[in-house]
């Protein structure tokens, strides 16, 4: 049959992203993606390196981003991210800023990563304190913390579970335990930080039950990067991406204003935090079967409904 009548495929933007060489979420990002929209995703050499501040930060060398974007502008991009949030925490506001700079450089076209759409997506819904969540140890939430303290934001209370690998296994659940766990104070939003976190699925359930804008990595990454060629994210009933969503349940927040010069303004406090403990890693030189053991019980796994 001559199908020349078609005339070839539909004209694609392009979206260059920028993954750690652990990332394993690539569908969970094609969700937030319209369909004129096409990802062109690669990733950082491997490095036998838990996750920890030593692989943020080698995953985020600037060598190393030059080589990935140089790859990614074979296929032309319109913008390229850095999908990684510790990656681009690790190195505070100016380390933040100087990866944009290095990969604009690099490929001559715009860039943005992670933590820098974050700040943005905190702007645009006018979040100043926040209760976070990680999948991260201590040092590393630690790290995130001390970023948005530099970025004016303020952390009200935090949750995490300390862990060094496998962050992708971890189910909605677990999400939703730690949220619940960090918002504890007077919150504008919360944040779910790690690109290699699952979390389509749970913040329209977040935002309803706790009245407040969600805020995720993959989002904000999505969000941003399609927000610079002039195209919305996809995401139905989060508060970031849909107006309705925003005049809603999430709106509705119970914070209260922080009052220029008021006894609250410029305090140095405790942040609340809930730690929960990830899954034992095996002893050094022990041979496993071939197949990793179940992270969390079997009733635990598998998406939420919506709300």
């Amino acid at each position: 049959m001559d199908v020349s009548f078609l005339g070839g495929p539909q004209p694609q933007l392009g979206v260059g992203v920028v993954a750690p060489f652990d990332f394993a979420l690539d569908r969970e990002l094609w969700r937030w993606v319209p369909d004129d929209v096409s990802l062109h995703l690669t990733r950082t050499p491997f490095v036998p390196v838990e996750v920890s501040l030593d692989l943020a930060r080698l995953v985020s060398e600037h060598e190393t981003l030059d080589a990935a974007v140089q790859a990614l502008c074979a296929v032309s991009p319109q913008v390229i991210c850095y999908a990684c949030t510790s990656g681009s925490f690790v190195g505070g506001v100016a380390g933040e800023r100087a990866m944009c700079a290095a990969m604009a450089q690099a490929g001559e076209v715009p860039s943005l990563t992670t933590s820098g759409a974050l700040i943005e997506a905190l702007r645009e819904i006018d979040a100043r304190r926040i209760a976070v969540v990680t999948p991260y140890t201590k040092s590393v939430t630690d790290s995130l913390e001390d970023y948005l303290g530099e970025a004016g934001i303020t952390v009200t209370g935090r949750a995490y579970l300390g862990l060094t690998r496998h962050i992708w296994k971890v189910p909605y659940r677990d999400v939703v335990d730690m949220a619940r766990a960090a918002v504890i104070g007077a919150a504008d939003a919360l944040f779910i930080s790690c690109t290699n976190l699952p979390t389509y699925d749970v913040i329209p359930q977040l935002e309803a039950e706790l009245r407040m804008p969600v805020l995720s990595a993959n989002q904000v990454t999505m969000w941003a990067a399609l927000r610079a060629i002039g195209v919305p994210a996809v995401g139905p009933y989060q508060a970031l991406l849909d107006p309705v969503a925003r005049r809603g349940p999430a709106a509705m927040t119970g914070s209260e204003p922080v009052v220029p010069g008021g006894p609250g303004e410029g305090a140095l406090r405790a942040t609340p935090e809930a730690a929960f403990a990830g899954p034992p890693a095996p002893p050094e030189g022990e041979v496993g079967d071939g197949v990793d053991p179940p992270l969390y019980p079997p009733e635990d796994s598998g998406p939420l409904p919506p709300v």
